[in-house]
């Protein structure tokens, strides 16, 4: 019923919205014009939280966050702050790789990222994507596809993985999209949140970050929509906090 009710809210929401399309879309190109593009991190895309011996394995992949847009270098993005913050849980070295790709929805991730997976099996999975499927307008019923089809890749190369995945975007926090367009996109975000949430829940070994009731705005961002490198680590930080208290783990 509630993939029904979505796609319902979905299509009714287009169809509204119909008329103002060229409008909603010269709004958005100007906005994407005057924001930019940030370049991706630098330094290395494997790296390990210490020198011990016997460190787990941790492989993040995705959208542009994964990418590390906004900070210098991984270790200061979203992989190296995440394994510093497994580190602290597990109390065992972190060794992580990156695979990321500004742009990619979880299709393109599949086609696009899937192929070059470095090989396995890895002990820890994250995976940060639906920024761009709902900047691409993903229907709920397309995000839940091709979501449960990468999410069965990854299980099928990495059985024994603890899977986690981090928040659908807080699309209504951004300082960079003007409203309406800020208001529609939240909508959409909220949907596929629900969505992810409902069927990520019965599987095993995989963790999902609801959506947060509240973003300390002040610092996060370095563009208006990526975290900066104090928004990376206020981010892991809250991420982990929550797997704390929700699961597990």
């Amino acid at each position: 019923m509630s993939m029904i009710k979505w796609q319902t809210k979905f299509w009714a929401g287009a169809a509204f919205l119909l008329p103002f399309a060229p409008a909603l879309y010269l709004q958005g190109q100007l906005t994407r014009k005057r924001v930019g593009v940030l370049p991706g991190a630098g330094g290395d895309t494997v790296g390990v939280t210490s020198s011990e011996a016997d460190p787990a394995s941790l492989f993040v992949i995705g959208e542009s966050t994964v990418a590390g847009l906004g900070a210098r270098t991984h270790q200061q993005a979203l992989a190296g702050q995440f394994a510093i913050r497994l580190a602290e849980r597990i109390e065992r070295p972190v060794r992580w790789t990156v695979l990321g790709k500004n742009g990619v929805t979880a299709r393109r991730t599949i086609d696009e990222l899937v192929p070059n997976m470095p090989k396995g099996p890895f002990d820890y999975i994250l995976i940060a994507l639906g920024g761009n499927d709902v900047l691409k307008i993903s229907s709920p019923k397309k995000w839940r596809n091709d979501m449960t089809e990468f999410l069965g890749i990854m299980r099928d190369a990495n059985p024994s993985a603890t899977i986690f995945l981090a928040n659908c975007p807080m699309i209504k926090a951004s300082t960079a999209i003007p409203q309406p367009i800020r208001g529609i996109l939240w909508e959409l975000s909220k949907m596929h949140d629900e969505n992810i949430k409902e069927f990520t829940a019965k599987m095993e070994r995989v963790y999902y970050y609801h959506q947060p009731r509240k973003l300390e705005v002040e610092g996060f961002f370095a563009d208006g929509i990526h975290p900066s490198e104090r928004g990376y680590s206020d981010w892991t930080e809250a991420m982990m906090k929550f797997f704390d208290e929700n699961y597990k783990w």
